[in-house]
């Protein structure tokens, strides 16, 4: 019988790869790995589901420490909207600080006894006059004015309502 492939190199080329191939195939151990099933991990310890959540309350602060909190509060929310008022900042930012502004003066206003609150209530009444104002002014054309009104707004509210004035009518 002659052989197929006479050429010498040919061969034993042929013999390479075809054992490379079976050597591959055969006893590649990952390879199996890689194609077979893992079985499922059934007995994994599983973990409670929590039903009823814990409340956690802060921590009780005194009439003095909530009212300066407040305050504290207002004015920062108050002097950004000043900033973005002479910033040329978005009529989004102008309003948000505003609304964050008389969040905190209604807050504000829950620590005081009635008479200062309706003290308070004109301010309140003035800052939503303003938000109002800056509502309206799309274009920003009355910023300088509503950041004047702005400014007089809270010289006032620290005038009339600094601790030293107030600290007798907290509730």
């Amino acid at each position: 019988m002659k052989s197929i492939i006479q050429n010498p190199r040919a061969k034993i080329l042929l013999l390479v790869t075809s054992y490379c191939l079976l050597v591959t195939l055969i006893g590649c151990d990952a390879f199996v790995r890689k194609f077979t099933r893992k079985r499922k991990k059934e007995n994994l310890p599983k973990e409670e589901l929590v039903l009823a959540p814990e409340e956690y309350k802060p921590p009780k602060m005194t009439k003095e420490e909530a009212y300066r909190q407040y305050v504290l509060y207002w004015k920062s929310w108050h002097d950004e909207l000043i900033n973005s008022l002479s910033g040329g900042a978005s009529h989004k930012k102008q309003i948000d600080c505003a609304n964050e502004a008389l969040k905190n003066l209604d807050s504000l206003r829950g620590t005081l006894q009635e008479a200062r609150q309706k003290k308070l209530d004109i301010y309140i009444n003035q800052l939503k006059d303003l938000k109002k104002e800056i509502e309206k002014d799309l274009y920003g054309n009355n910023v300088s004015s509503n950041r004047l009104t702005a400014e007089r707004i809270r010289r006032s509210i620290l005038r009339d309502f600094s601790y030293n004035k107030i600290k007798d009518y907290l509730v």
